[in-house]
């Protein structure tokens, strides 16, 4: 299937480029990602999925096949295996990035082919899950950024520096307070480290994530199972009759 988003980092577009290629930066910001490894363009990682009381972990390779700064496109080809069973998942992802008024808008294009357990939502689930997956990426992406940003505070100046800047404009005068007498300022606090970016969760949850269309697209065969279990209940107790 073929699926494309867009989201917003908050950054211009070059330390964009150098944000969203440094994977081990912005691994922390997928739900249910674990990076495993990372050798030059070769990536290998692991995905937990979580559907209500059933969990999936996939594990794969993933690799950039195309880095073109000059006009921002970057394209990822991954594939994965379930762990424990035979679904498999493959996307080839391109990325465009375009300036705009110091921030970067970045269009995803993704053909995902996946088999299994997930492939039962359909297109439409998945479109979904896509479309809010990128929303809580980009956030966090988002809230990392602006946390790495902040400007650090000013340094308190040290108390014998005020003192001689306060002989070299004649400020001190006979009574002044000696200096072995006068209190001792109190020490700066130091700054406080920029916040490393949230752990990504365990596993994303896909009923978490899209909520009510994967209730719903559950909810039909669900019912169509109940209706033919009812079906199957009456026509034997008119048998027994």
């Amino acid at each position: 299937m073929e699926l494309e988003h867009s989201f917003t980092v908050p950054v211009p577009v070059d330390q964009a480029w150098d944000v969203l290629l440094d994977v081990e930066r912005v691994a922390p910001c997928m739900p249910g990602a674990t990076l495993d490894s990372v050798d030059g363009d070769e990536i290998k990682g692991r995905m937990k999925v979580k559907v209500g009381p059933i969990s999936i972990t996939y594990a794969g390779t993933a690799r950039f096949t195309e880095r073109n700064r000059d006009a921002g496109v970057v394209t990822l080809e991954a594939s994965g295996k379930e762990t424990r069973g035979s679904g498999t998942a493959a996307a080839t992802i391109r990325s465009e990035l375009h300036g705009q008024d110091g921030q970067t808008e970045v269009t995803v294009h993704t053909s995902l082919n996946v088999t299994g357990r997930p492939a039962q939502f359909g297109r439409g689930v998945m479109a979904d899950i896509s479309a809010k997956l990128i929303g809580i990426f980009a956030g966090n992406l988002a809230d990392m950024l602006t946390a790495g940003n902040a400007p650090a505070p000013e340094p308190a100046v040290p108390e014998p520096a005020v003192q001689a800047a306060a002989q070299a404009n004649g400020a001190t005068t006979a009574t002044s307070v000696p200096a072995s007498t006068a209190p001792a300022a109190a020490p700066a606090p130091a700054p406080a480290p920029a916040p490393a970016p949230a752990p990504a969760e365990d596993s994303l949850n896909l009923l978490k994530v899209a909520g009510l269309p994967v209730l719903k697209r559950i909810a039909a065969p669900a019912g169509a199972l109940l209706a033919a279990l009812g079906a199957v209940l009456i026509w034997r107790r008119r048998r027994r009759r």
